[in-house]
């Protein structure tokens, strides 16, 4: 039974295209996050006022187009956190997706219904969006593979928006060979992409603060996976350059990425909270109250900070560098998690989430065995725009393992 894992908000919607037969994708199934325009549906964003106050879509997602165009065939609209605004995948009106691989956990968010159908197997990839994390974060927790590209290289036209500075259209799949076909098809049209049979990655980085901040046990596993992993790829060596990125602290980071996402979330939602007077969960409404007080022109420091992490990391890892460090803080927190807990661990994952999506930069998470039964993730990133190289790399390297 697929409802036992709530993954999905409407399960029978289907969407087909190509009929041909014909298609990179061709015969595959995804389902998409509750947030794309899809004709004829109204998606909700997580939450029931939301969904009332709007209307059906008239014309589908680019994205979800090409997708279809490629063959695939789109069944299913999968459960979000409330207008995407978290990370742990819980949401108040509509109960919260199972996580496959560890139950007594959260799925992590807030892509979390299209993170729970790949990892259950009902669907052969998902689609969700990535602002702060919210498609690597449960693609680690659930233990498949999750992809979130550079920043605009795939098109948002059609997906409700969060923080448009932040946003970017993600994918989930089970194998790091169809991540990247999926992502073939999602790139075609980024004129900027780097060839992915250009020259192979020069060199590799682990940025000190990310390992730093990783529970001791996740950050064992993962160092002897990052260890074998560039072992099995010749011309790599078996230990990457250790280097700092953030002297100042990942935490400044956060800091700096959290308070110019607040802005751009309550410059896009302001007019509709103030009109509607959605409710929220309790969480959700504090973090949309703390938003609603941050002022543009007394953030200048957070948008100087971006834009130096932005430029130094777009110049570190150029066009033949990749960088290698955890997905999260350790495995997906317990489903009893709330209050100060919960808002302590979402913290500590955003230090590591903030890194990509401060800079704007592709970031592909591996599944990486287990803690204590719970899934934990192994990230890369790469330089602007070589989403396609490092899909293949991914890819490669799966290759080399089996």
């Amino acid at each position: 039974m697929t409802s036992e894992w709530n993954a999905f908000v409407n399960e029978q919607f289907t969407l087909t295209r190509n009929q041909n037969g014909k298609g990179l994708l061709s015969g595959l199934t995804f389902g998409v996050k509750d947030v794309f325009a899809l004709k004829g549906y109204t998606s909700g964003a997580g939450n029931p006022d939301w969904l009332r106050t709007h209307e059906p879509a008239s014309d589908t997602a680019p994205a979800i187009l090409d997708l279809l165009h490629a063959g695939a065939i789109l069944k299913g609209t999968t459960h979000t956190d409330e207008l995407m605004y978290s990370l742990n995948g819980q949401n108040s009106h509509y109960g919260t997706p199972v996580n496959p691989r560890t139950a007594d956990r959260i799925p992590g968010g807030s892509s979390s219904g299209s993170a729970v159908a790949v990892a259950a197997g009902l669907r052969d990839f998902a689609i969700g969006t990535d602002t702060g994390g919210s498609v690597r974060i449960p693609s680690s927790y659930c233990g498949i593979y999750g992809m979130r590209p550079t920043h605009d290289a795939v098109s948002m036209k059609g997906v409700i928006p969060l923080a448009a500075g932040f946003d970017t259209v993600g994918w989930m799949a089970n194998t790091a060979e169809l991540l990247h076909d999926v992502g073939q098809v999602l790139l075609a049209a980024d004129p900027l992409q780097t060839a992915p049979d250009s020259d192979d990655f020069a060199k590799v980085y682990l940025p000190r603060e990310a390992w730093d901040i990783t529970e001791e046990d996740t950050r064992t596993l993962l160092l002897e996976a990052a260890h074998e992993l560039l072992s099995r790829l010749t011309g790599y060596p078996s230990v990457g350059e250790w280097i700092s990125i953030a002297p100042e602290g990942l935490g400044a980071w956060m800091t700096a990425f959290r308070s110019v996402q607040g802005i751009q979330i309550w410059e896009q939602h302001r007019e509709w909270i103030e009109q509607v007077q959605p409710v929220f969960a309790p969480d959700i409404a504090d973090r949309f109250a703390w938003a609603s007080m941050l002022k543009r022109e007394e953030q200048s420091e957070a948008f100087t900070k971006m834009n130096t992490v932005r430029d130094s990391l777009r110049t570190l890892l150029g066009t033949d560098s990749l960088m290698i460090l955890p997905t999260a803080t350790g495995p997906a927190p317990s489903l009893h998690i709330q209050g100060e807990d919960s808002e302590r661990r979402r913290s500590q994952t955003m230090q590591l989430s903030s890194i990509a999506g401060l800079a704007g930069l592709p970031q592909i998470t591996i599944p990486t065995g287990t803690i204590d039964g719970a899934p934990v993730g192994l990230s890369i990133i790469a330089g602007a725009h070589q989403d396609l190289r490092l899909l293949q790399w991914v890819r490669e390297s799966a290759i080399i393992k089996s």
